[in-house]
């Protein structure tokens, strides 16, 4: 293996010749595969771009009616009421497993920003933060692992299938990043985890087809195998995020039931595979602004509460969706307000059957451990709730078209600000960033852009302003919002600029990008 990126300090005690040996032999037995499934991928929206439809598959029905079940909850995931995810940055790792939730999802992903430095130094705190050796200073203020306390279970989730680790190459080709944050963290950590009493646990990120889960399953197979860690000992959650998956939820557990902890709903990548599966099909698949698509749009309902049915049905858990809300102390009304939101989401997802949920802050934790109570009491989960009421057809998922709202002036320039703050950020370096009281993550920009493109190719005019949605008109917003931000203090000249051409990129090309992500970081050092 080749390494192209900086040593920075420490970095040699994660990039050992053993860690990269064992990363190299899985991207080697591997690596075809997974190239060969992102193939497919472009040969389904080839499909469905010429008019197909996502439905069950008709060679999986076997799988579907089978009698079968997943794996018994690991140790340290019996009970996921509460899970709060962040980058693994060493100040939110330390607030993170301090938190008092149960699961801290530990990304690599969507709220990390790869630069190289981030992506190593990850898999050095996480390291530290097992051994009980990590520590933050900032501003005065020291960070550290409460002693003596039950911290909350890791669960890392490793970039998607669809990114490389350009720092990395074998053979002269580049690593799999999931191969690579997979393989360091496991080589690392795994028997670490387990000396704990716990396991090396994953969230698989946007994932598209039970192909892509048999993959993950093989990994988990060898990867245990040459390190001589019994089978079965690795769980993993998928997320259910992209709208090929929904259809596929069954097989997917199936494909990895040895290894299976579950599924979750990805909500906000889930709206933006809706768009970009179904770009090219006018205005069947058209959304309104994203702040208006809710959960209780029909198609979004369906999603959730048969994501719910398929994992109780195989005795898996479900785990709820996201609440980014950033609590703020500076004003108690705005607070309130969004807090009773947060209240709401969890008990609508409680009531639904969900295991448990998300959130983005650790004043969110107590919320939702709340709600959950009221539900769970002294129970670790809620898997014996069947929801055999809960009946849902193909048509169901792709009800689009029955989603309630508008598409206005305000929801357009909302799009263009949130996505020019939050890549201006990735490109510094930041995946997790607060704007107006949220916590977002590439999956905001990604929505954002995706709508803008489909507005755009759909000829839609502005509910609020009459105006038809042109690449003309957006262009002229950018340099409006953009103007405003450069008023605000601490603006980037340099990082808005490279923001700017690459969100221009995104969204108004006549070709679509698959990911921003792969532009985005075609543009990093």
């Amino acid at each position: 293996m080749e390494i192209t990126g900086p040593i920075l300090d420490r970095f040699d005690e994660i990039l050992t010749p053993e860690a990269l040996g064992f990363v190299a032999t899985l991207q080697r037995e591997f690596g075809a595969r997974r190239l060969e499934l992102l193939e497919l991928r472009r040969g389904r929206q080839a499909e469905l771009s010429a008019g197909g439809l996502l439905d069950f598959l008709p060679e999986t029905k076997g799988v579907r009616e089978a009698e079968w079940s997943v794996a018994a909850p690991a140790p340290g995931l019996e009970d996921r009421r509460v899970e709060i995810t962040g980058p693994v940055d060493r100040k939110m790792t330390i607030n993170a497993l301090n938190s008092g939730a149960k699961v801290w999802l530990a990304d690599f992903e969507d709220a990390n920003s790869p630069l190289w430095a981030n992506c190593v130094a990850g898999h050095l705190n996480l390291r530290d933060a097992l051994d009980r050796t990590i520590d933050f200073e900032s501003g005065g203020k020291t960070y550290a692992l409460r002693p003596d306390e039950e911290l909350a279970t890791i669960v890392v989730r490793p970039r998607g299938w669809h990114l490389d680790e350009k720092h990395a190459k074998v053979d002269g080709l580049p690593v799999s990043g999931s191969l690579f944050d997979f393989g360091l963290y496991f080589f690392h950590c795994a028997q670490r985890q387990i000396d704990k009493g716990k396991g090396p646990y994953f969230y698989l990120p946007k994932l598209e087809s039970h192909l892509e889960a048999r993959l993950w399953n093989d990994v988990f197979v060898r990867a245990q195998e040459l390190l001589g860690i019994p089978r079965g000992t690795i769980r993993a959650t998928v997320l259910i995020e992209t709208y090929p998956a929904a259809f596929e939820m069954e097989e997917i557990l199936y494909e990895l039931r040895e290894h299976s902890a579950g599924l979750n709903a990805g909500r906000w990548d889930y709206l933006f595979s809706v768009i970009k599966k179904f770009r090219t099909r006018g205005r069947e698949f058209l959304l309104p602004e994203r702040n208006t698509v809710t959960m209780t749009a029909p198609f979004m309902r369906a999603y959730t509460e048969l994501l719910v049915r398929t994992c109780h049905k195989r005795g898996a858990h479900a785990i709820g969706g996201m609440a980014a809300f950033i609590p703020s102390r500076r004003d108690p009304e705005v607070n309130a307000v969004a807090l009773e939101k947060v209240r709401a989401d969890k008990t609508r997802e409680s009531g639904d059957g969900f295991d448990g949920s998300w959130v983005a802050h650790p004043d969110l934790v107590p919320v939702c451990r709340e709600v959950f109570d009221g539900v769970l009491g002294d129970r670790p989960h809620q898997i014996d709730r069947k929801r055999e009421d809960v009946s849902v057809s193909a048509a169901d998922l792709l009800a689009v078209s029955e989603t309630p709202g508008e598409i206005t002036e305000v929801g357009l320039r909302g799009n263009v600000d949130v996505a020019l703050r939050y890549l201006a950020a990735w490109m510094g370096g930041l995946g997790a960033v607060a704007i107006h009281n949220l916590m977002e993550d590439a999956a905001t920009a990604e929505i954002s852009r995706s709508q803008i493109w489909q507005w755009i190719h759909n000829d839609i005019t502005l509910a609020d302003t009459g105006a038809k949605v042109t690449k003309e008109l957006v262009e002229r917003i950018i340099g409006e919002e953009l103007a405003a931000i450069a008023a605000e203090p601490g603006y980037d000249e340099e990082l808005y600029a490279q923001a700017t051409a690459l969100f221009k990129e995104v969204a108004l090309d006549d070709d679509f990008a698959e990911f921003l992500t792969l532009p985005a970081y075609a543009r990093m050092p």
